[in-house]
């Protein structure tokens, strides 16, 4: 039987474990600590869905070293915390294993294969996001499966998380396009936990859509404390955030990604949940360490190799970031499970 580890038990990693666990089809595992680890080892998971309630048993454990090499390695933490996490991380692993990192911001791997004048070989790097490619070593990117996770959800108390919205989807993806024997084996996996998915065949261009849709969002729902709903409603919010994702998907097309669908039809798909906090506004609340840097490095990076500026998104990022400073001061922290 497969093996899958999820790496963080935060409301993402809690609702995959849980639906893949229920359906019996893997061996599931979990990397979690503290008080998350303490219930799910006790009580197990618990998912409340629009459908009704998941219930779930998965073998939890602070030291990944207990579980040995998996197939498929889900990473579920904040895009900040990968780096402290390769090395555990890397317990899990042979050249044999599917590693999926988090795609909140653009990933290191994002480029690897397109061809650019100056990197011929398609190896292109971005040290602005991974410093020294301590990534690209840990997690080869022959060796990683592209994923977007439209799952809008919260953690009520540790162990229990609650779905957003009617709709929640995780498509894969290979960079290169291909519908390798990985990637739809991983695809059926996910469709039979019935967690909606699907192969790719342009999953650069799914990372970016949710990126965009996390670099627009979350800051002005940092700025404006509101959930997704009262953000509708509010006077020339959604204009704004309109205006932010035609500025970002520019900046796509000069590197010769593919946006995804027009920002209004995923301005409607986001506003579906009107009952959700972005998952930013949601940590400044709890006063957990935040994503800006991660989306501030990505803008940075891909605004480079694209030779152009994005002037308002700066400005918002600039607000969001000192809203960030003055509620949740700098300090180094471990990565959190």
């Amino acid at each position: 039987m497969l093996k899958v580890c999820i790496f963080g038990g935060g409301a993402i990693g809690g609702y995959i474990a849980a639906h893949l666990a229920r359906a019996q089809q893997c061996e599931v595992s979990m990397v979690a600590r503290g008080a998350t680890l303490e219930a799910i080892r006790e009580h197990g998971l618990r998912v409340n869905t629009p459908g009704g309630t998941i219930a779930a048993r998965v073998k939890a454990v602070a030291n990944a070293r207990e579980l040995g090499v998996q197939d498929y390695v889900f990473i579920t933490l904040k895009a900040h915390q990968l780096d402290a996490a390769l090395e555990d991380i890397a317990a899990l692993m042979d050249e044999r294993t599917t590693v999926l990192p988090p795609t909140t911001g653009i990933p290191y791997y994002f480029l690897h294969g397109l061809k650019f004048e100056e990197h011929a070989s398609g190896a292109v790097q971005l040290p602005e996001l991974d410093p020294g490619g301590r990534q690209w070593r840990a997690l080869p990117p022959a060796q990683v499966l592209g994923c977007v996770h439209w799952i809008g959800a919260h953690v009520i108390e540790p162990g229990v998380i609650a779905q957003d919205g009617d709709k929640a989807g995780c498509p894969v993806g290979e960079l290169d396009g291909s519908a390798s024997e990985r990637v739809t084996r991983l695809a059926a996996l996910l469709n039979e936990s019935g967690i909606a998915s699907k192969v790719s065949s342009d999953i650069r261009s799914a990372i970016w859509t949710k990126f965009v849709n996390s670099l627009c969002w979350n800051p002005v729902a940092m700025l404006t404390q509101a959930t997704l709903g009262e953000m509708r409603d509010a006077p020339g919010v959604v204009p704004l955030v309109r205006s932010l994702m035609h500025e970002a998907d520019a900046l796509a097309v000069r590197l010769g990604v593919k946006p995804g669908p027009e920002p209004d039809r995923r301005i409607a798909t986001t506003l579906s949940a009107p009952n959700h906090k972005m998952s930013m506004l949601q940590d400044l609340e709890a006063g957990r360490p935040l994503e800006m840097e991660p989306l501030v490095r990505s803008l940075r990076a891909v605004a480079r190799l694209a030779g152009a500026a994005a002037p308002t998104l700066d400005t918002v990022l600039a607000l969001a970031s000192l809203r960030a400073q003055a509620r949740l001061p700098y300090r180094k922290q471990e990565y959190a499970l």
